[in-house]
């Protein structure tokens, strides 16, 4: 691909999916606020650059829960990434690796933990939501655990799902040669049929999320799992408290790209409140909205130790499979390079505060 930025890649998607995915893929929760407030907190904050500072070198290296990554810039959870090109999550895993990003497996994922494994040379997480049915949740953890994962992220603020008004109008269903692999059919099958003025995804969530998660419930995942667990979904000091109170390795601040609660606050905005209230020692990642290297500096100079991109990894699949995602990979890693450069701050952790104006 040619693109020059994520947008050439983003026309490039929407010239290559019906309107019903593209829908499913753009769109957010009631008026869609949230999901424009994560952009627009990003076109608000303004950096202070230093200068005279030796950046003839710059270093976007760090390590995440003991995993080593080229970029500080990942993969977010998304479901069914064969909607979008037939190979799927395998071709996004080997785009992943060729960056030395982190890529986040959701559990609704297209193609087998184990494929997506095999196809990966970076670090995997896998996401997790709270089923009513937990012997589902145990076996996928398992699975997970003998094929290499390394962290579990279990989304939190998806009780039930949002009100996603393009899937209804759409009356947007999974088409029925792509499908949830990793879990019985008969657990996604609601996913696969729209009623009137609703969705597949909505009826699914219905029927399957269990709305009665509680801080308890984490004890049950502890037991099941060694592996480090990342809590999805954190927007306020109070939420990040309890976290690091019931012992979890590492919170994502995110609104879920602006598809659950609609009003919720930009991730961006959200970020320093989090970040205060945790101690220095457990890593706050940040998704929502990020789509320049320069939105990625932003986050961690307010408190991120990493951020993950959501729709722009599909636009790539979409536009040009393994080798559009590593394009997407590859423009944010550019555009951090000649920030962290033209900052005067070449290492991340030079990242801090004092390089961004208060809005």
């Amino acid at each position: 691909m040619d693109a020059l930025e994520l947008s050439d890649v983003e026309r490039a998607a929407r010239a290559e999916l019906p309107t019903e995915t593209w829908d499913f893929l753009q769109g957010g929760s009631g008026a869609e606020r949230t999901l424009a407030a994560n952009r627009a907190q990003f076109a608000q904050c303004r950096l202070r650059p230093r200068t005279m500072v030796d950046v003839s070198t710059t270093d976007q290296r760090l390590t995440l829960l003991g995993s080593p990554l080229e970029t500080p810039i990942g993969i977010a959870p998304m479901a069914y990434h064969q909607l979008f090109h037939p190979e799927g999550e395998v071709a996004t895993a080997r785009a992943a690796g060729r960056a030395g990003a982190l890529l986040v497996a959701g559990i609704f994922a297209s193609r087998t933990l184990e494929s997506i494994a095999g196809a990966a040379t970076g670090p995997l997480w896998l996401q997790l939501y709270w089923l009513r049915h937990r012997d589902a949740l145990a076996a996928l953890i398992a699975r997970a655990e003998d094929a290499g994962y390394r962290a579990l992220v279990l989304t939190v603020d998806a009780p039930r799902i949002g009100r996603r008004l393009r899937d209804a109008r759409n009356g947007f269903a999974i088409p029925a040669h792509v499908r949830a692999v990793n879990l019985d059919p008969a657990l996604t099958a609601a996913s696969h049929r729209a009623g009137q003025g609703s969705s597949g995804i909505a009826d699914h969530a219905r029927e399957q999320f269990d709305p009665t998660l509680t801080w308890a419930d984490l004890a049950w995942l502890r037991e099941r799992s060694t592996l480090p667990i990342v809590l999805k979904g954190i927007l306020t000091a109070e939420d990040a408290r309890l976290a690091a109170e019931h012992g979890v390795d590492a919170v994502l601040v995110s609104n879920h790209g602006g598809r659950q609660l609609d009003g919720a606050p930009s991730t961006l905005a959200a970020l320093p409140e989090v970040a205060a209230a945790l101690p220095p020692n457990l890593p706050v990642l940040l998704d929502g909205g990020v789509r320049t290297g320069t939105d990625a500096a932003l986050a961690i100079a307010l408190g991120a130790r990493a951020v993950l991109i959501g729709r722009p990894a599909l636009w790539g699949l979409a536009a040009d499979g393994e080798n559009g995602v590593a394009r997407v990979l590859e423009l944010l890693k550019a555009e951090l390079d000649h920030t962290l450069a033209l900052l005067g701050r070449p290492r991340l952790t030079d990242l801090d505060p004092t390089a961004v104006t208060p809005t």
